[in-house]
């Protein structure tokens, strides 16, 4: 399907009825020929929107996959970059692409670092995580940063109610629900389970700074707002607890 060099029906529905972690193990070697692929319009407006906020030392992307994600870090950090997933498939592929950069493999909601990163991205992966597991995922991303670090992370505006993606992706999670509530192991991939207020909330929750920025290259939809913003997580600087200063002997 999609072209000569993707997958085939069949290998998508053994992929499907796989966990995540196999099913993306056994597409990784024809991923790039699918349109789950990030595009590179996606990648780009990413990138420029960060050139004004960098530059940037080291750089994670978060569940990268074949290593799409690591053309932004590669554009904005100077020093050394970094790609973690738990798919062994997906990480081959992205080393193979990025021999230059480094790749762990680990499950983003237990990521193994702690102040190492100016920066991480993280590009179509919500899906994957149910509402549940994001407070993990944002609480590990941000023990990743180094103080005054940033997370950025671009996600799609809503579909109009009435229009054909809306249904489209309303029949795929509900798909995926029903999929799921019949077949094990279960596999994660949900279009409408991360909206930006409940995506803000839960990064404020884990201790980031939040604001957005809209990509507007990246079109606009009818009523004139941008079809993509661009999430800014910012982890705070390390500043002198207050209660330390006032807990000191006069005099000290």
């Amino acid at each position: 399907m999609f072209s000569p060099q993707g997958p085939s029906l069949r290998e998508l529905c053994v992929q499907a009825l796989s966990s995540v972690e196999r099913g993306y193990d056994m597409l990784a070697p024809k991923f790039d020929h699918t349109p789950f692929r990030t595009p590179d319009s996606f990648v780009g407006a990413t990138a420029d929107a960060l050139s004004e906020l960098g530059p940037f030392d080291s750089g994670l992307d978060v569940c990268c996959g074949t290593g799409a994600g690591m053309l932004a870090l590669r554009s904005v950090c100077e020093g050394p970059i970094t790609g973690v997933d738990f798919s062994a498939g997906m990480l081959a592929q992205a080393r193979s692409a990025h021999p230059g950069a480094t790749f762990v493999r680990a499950d983003a909601r237990a990521l193994p670092f702690t102040d190492s990163f100016d920066l991480a991205v993280s590009f179509g992966a919500l899906g994957h995580f149910l509402p549940t597991d994001r407070p993990a995922l944002f609480e590990g991303v941000h023990r990743a940063l180094r103080p005054g670090g940033l997370f950025a992370l671009p996600i799609g505006a809503p579909p109009p109610l009435a229009s054909l993606p809306h249904l489209v992706t309303l029949g795929f999670d509900l798909t995926m629900r029903v999929r799921n509530a019949i077949w094990r192991p279960p596999f994660v991939m949900y279009y409408r389970t991360s909206p930006l207020p409940a995506v803000r909330d839960d990064l404020t929750a884990a201790g980031f700074a939040v604001t957005t920025v809209a990509l507007t290259a990246l079109g606009r939809r009818r009523d004139g707002s941008a079809r993509c913003a661009l999430i800014l997580a910012r982890k705070p600087a390390e500043v002198t607890d207050a209660r330390s200063r006032t807990s000191s002997p006069q005099g000290a």
